[in-house]
């Protein structure tokens, strides 16, 4: 049987580390027959990693027949290692450098989906220029409050607060900008939150909807941020969720739209907030949605009769096909 060598990309210098090393261990444990993994171990300055020695980039992908990209946020979602591996010319999971750039960055995905009159909280950008006293007074003022407050890049809740007051909204931009020069300020709706999977491909479709799933915040905070995605004992998940079907249809109609319109590849998972009375809000995607025991990519697959070890065969597969 012939055998395919796969090189796992899993750490990386962003605020995701070890997120992406939860991943990374997944993809490693699950891997199909007829695929022999390198673990390539990227530390958070950059470097990378096999077998306890640093390596170049070029010389370790020369010894692989596809990469599995298990990188988050900064440097792994972002386009450029995708970059790398372009001009390495190796087959790689996940959506292009070009399209990983755009997927990142929440601002450029709204200002794309806008032209497909796709709903979204009104929102703004700041930089960190603008972190001043009489700024912050003028955006709490004229900007619909409470407000959601998020780095503009970024995955996993990572710096993400919400503002009720003009002082909760200054500690929440310092906070933010921790992790970016730049963060988007949103219009608070409250609601169902949810989030829904696509797989290019997969059970006969050219994109495959995966069930809505709703997600409970347990943890008694405005959001659902890292700490809660990440601990069992703090949220709830529902797949499918309990959403009216015209609800749970617009979700996936709205994931697909977005997968195909931002020339997305292989997978993708899209966020919403679910208001009782005006529908379903877009949120934001992930373009590398985590694949660890408690993402929500995993839950949802088991979901659909499928399973992750299903699932990397066949991103795998589409990999080396070039599709």
């Amino acid at each position: 049987m012939t055998q395919t060598i796969v090189g796992v990309l899993r750490g990386g210098p962003s605020s995701e580390y070890e997120v992406s090393l939860s991943s990374g261990s997944e993809v490693l444990k699950h891997l199909p027959e007829g695929y022999v993994p390198i673990d390539i171990f990227i530390s958070k300055q950059g470097e990378w990693h096999v077998d306890g020695h640093v390596v170049q980039p070029q010389d370790i992908l020369k010894k692989v027949d596809v990469v599995f990209n298990a990188l988050h946020g900064e440097y792994g979602e972002d386009g450029k290692v995708q970059g790398i591996l372009e001009r390495e010319e190796v087959s790689y999971t996940g959506s292009t450098s070009l399209a990983s750039a755009v997927g990142m960055n929440k601002a450029m995905t709204k200002k794309i989906l806008k032209v497909h009159d796709v709903r979204m909280p009104i929102h703004m950008v700041l930089h960190k220029n603008d972190l001043c006293s009489e700024k912050v007074r003028e955006v709490f003022h004229t900007f619909p409050q409470p407000s959601v407050i998020k780095p503009l890049f970024g995955g996993s809740s990572v710096g993400v607060r919400v503002a009720r007051t003009e002082k909760d909204l200054t500690d929440a931009l310092e906070q933010a900008f921790t992790y970016a020069d730049k963060v988007i300020v949103e219009e608070y709706i409250q609601g169902k939150e949810a989030t829904c999977g696509i797989v290019e491909g997969f059970r006969g479709e050219e994109n495959y909807t995966l069930m809505p799933t709703e997600i409970v915040d347990t943890s008694g905070t405005d959001v659902w941020g890292y700490d809660s995605k990440y601990s069992d004992d703090m949220h709830s998940m529902y797949c499918p969720g309990r959403f009216f079907d015209s609800e749970k249809k617009e979700i996936q109609r709205l994931t697909k739209l977005a997968h195909e319109v931002l020339g997305l590849r292989h997978y993708s998972r899209s966020d919403f907030i679910v208001h009782p009375k005006r529908g379903v809000y877009f949120l934001e995607v992930n373009t590398l949605p985590g694949l660890t025991e408690a993402s929500l990519l995993s839950h949802a697959l088991v979901q659909s009769g499928s399973d992750l070890s299903e699932f990397l065969g066949h991103i795998l597969e589409r990999a080396m096909l070039k599709v």
